[in-house]
């Protein structure tokens, strides 16, 4: 079966960027299978492409290689890495992209926060993840851009793992790397929970970090700025106006009828969000 590289990037598809790390992979191994996860991120918004990976890369074949790239820090003292873990590879610059990732598969999580960190910091590995700093110029385009290390370094390390190379031959052993604290929902002494918007996705749909097992009774009311949205519905044509919905990630999102709900609510990522059973 041939390997299989997803990219993720803030790149666009209005230029070359993305065809031209298409290319470096294919001269490096013709038979890999290249998905395209989505291009479209906000510019330099890490938070953004570390949520988006979060929910792909669950469905993917085993051994597949994540490729993603949200890179402000391209040229400076950043490392640029590759993370193992029990069922995948993933190729990115140390920066927080892989937050959501670490969070859910490192067996010593970190304090629970209930609000984004500033920016990312230092974290231990644990479990079976493990990471390396790409450091060996032999697995790069020369001339290295400073510019564009997606393509001159980390489109041919992917397309190197893909053929089968150890990860240990890409550079040397990390334990820690960067990552942002992902807030965790709060449960007061009554049962009522405090969440927060971690995304708002195409639709304008807002996506929480509450999941269906954080709900706090039957009978839910979902409190997001002066707004009140009472139940749980099942789907998103179901109701008129405001809904709260468990959506396709598993979190509880607000959604607005043929409408954008992030507009509607003019919500932003990190604002919080109540919910109260009764």
């Amino acid at each position: 079966m041939a390997s299989v590289i997803t990219l993720t990037t803030d790149f666009g598809t209005g230029d070359a960027y993305v065809a031209s790390m298409k290319g470096v992979i294919l001269t490096i191994n013709p038979k890999a299978v290249i998905v395209d996860i989505c291009h479209s991120i906000e510019p330099q918004n890490v938070l953004e492409v570390a949520f988006i990976l979060s929910t792909a890369y669950r469905y993917f074949p085993e051994g597949t290689i994540h490729l993603a790239i949200v890179d402000p820090g391209v040229g400076s003292q950043r490392k640029a890495i590759i993370l193992k873990t029990p069922k995948s590879f993933f190729v990115a610059p140390d920066n927080g992209i892989l937050s959501y990732i670490i969070d859910e598969l490192d067996t010593a999580p970190a304090k629970p926060v209930h609000h984004f960190s500033p920016s990312p910091e230092k974290r231990e590995l644990g479990g079976e993840l493990e990471a390396i700093a790409i450091t060996n110029p032999d697995f790069w385009q020369k001339p290295v851009s400073t510019t564009f290390h997606g393509r001159d370094i980390f489109a041919p390390v992917a397309a190197n793992l893909s053929l089968g190379t150890a990860i240990h031959k890409f550079g040397d052993s990390l334990s820690h790397v960067y990552a942002f604290h992902i807030p965790q929902p709060f449960r007061d002494n009554q049962g009522n929970i405090t969440g927060c918007v971690l995304h708002i996705d195409n639709f304008g749909n807002l996506i929480t970090n509450i999941r269906s097992s954080d709900l706090p009774g039957e009978r839910t009311t979902v409190t997001i700025g002066k707004q009140h949205i009472d139940g749980i519905s099942r789907f998103y044509a179901e109701k008129e106006g405001l809904a709260a919905i468990i959506g396709s990630s598993g979190y509880l999102e607000i959604s607005l009828k043929n409408g954008n709900a992030a507009v509607y609510l003019n919500t932003s990522v990190g604002n919080e969000i109540k919910l109260k059973g009764s």
